[in-house]
């Protein structure tokens, strides 16, 4: 841990002093994917949720979990960061918007994004059609969403990696005028140079906080390409106070890889 504290990746890739706060290790079984050793972080962190059912469907207990520990919404905490350290967006994004933004600004956006996930993505790059895109921002999100009285509510809505969209992303930045992409983990050169040519941003999310993003979610306007499946289709979600950090911008910076590239530096001299 200490020697991991030297490589200066910090929290999410940003760089910085702390980047592994504690190593848990385990006897599992291994993860068809990997060889003999892996990493768990982010999205893959130890995490469950259980519940006893009766044959009818009715709960009967729930596991792993405090009583009533989640029969109330906490409040989303007041954003109130000091005005210099913040750009606020509202959508749709201007061509100014977006070149004044440079790497390490953080972003509170107002306005529509649209989800898109692997198989949407694929679909655009293999000619599919989505004209509501045009000029847009792409979260890459597989929300949860519960339909209560005719009404789609978001439940959780955090980020997921962007780097599964690489073959495909920046053909639908030309394609379609896309402002700015979310997600977490940041992107490869290809969407970089995308981003510089076409006047695009790379916003990255923050991992792990995917209620606190749901609570942004003043409201689904629509959902389209259903037929891929509630985590893959594009939904169409009204934002407010969405936090975001630039870590592409449309001036050829790419922050991700300048701390990865320093990162291989401080382990090659370990």
């Amino acid at each position: 841990m200490q020697e991991a504290n030297t490589l200066d990746i910090g929290p999410m890739g940003f760089s910085g002093k702390f980047t592994v706060g504690g190593c848990k290790i385990g006897k599992l079984n291994r993860l068809p994917a990997s060889f003999f050793i892996s990493v768990a972080y982010m999205c893959w962190a130890y995490r469950r949720r259980g519940v006893v059912l009766d044959t009818t469907g009715e709960v009967l207990e729930w596991l792993y979990q405090a009583p009533h520990e989640f029969q109330q919404e906490e409040p989303m905490p007041d954003l109130t960061l000091p005005a210099a350290e913040v750009v606020r967006l509202h959508t749709p994004l201007t061509d100014s918007d977006v070149r004044k933004l440079k790497v390490g600004d953080v972003v509170l956006l107002d306005g529509v994004v649209f989800t898109g996930r692997d198989a949407v993505h694929k679909y655009l790059h293999d000619g599919g059609e989505l004209d509501v895109i045009r000029n847009a921002v792409i979260y890459h999100c597989g929300p949860v969403v519960l339909k209560d009285k005719g009404e789609y509510r978001v439940i959780a809505a955090g980020p997921t990696t962007s780097i599964r969209e690489e073959p495909y992303q920046a053909d639908i930045i030309k394609r379609f005028g896309i402002k700015a992409v979310i997600g977490k983990g940041g992107m490869g050169p290809k969407t970089q140079k995308a981003c510089q040519e076409h006047g695009c941003v790379y916003l990255h999310g923050i991992g792990g906080a995917a209620q606190i993003y749901a609570q942004c979610v003043q409201r689904v306007m629509s959902v389209r390409l259903e037929q891929f499946g509630s985590p893959e289709a594009v939904w169409e979600l009204a934002v407010k106070n969405f936090p975001a950090v630039v870590t592409i911008d449309s001036h050829g910076n790419n922050l991700q890889q300048v701390v990865a590239d320093r990162s291989r530096e401080l382990l090659a001299a370990l």
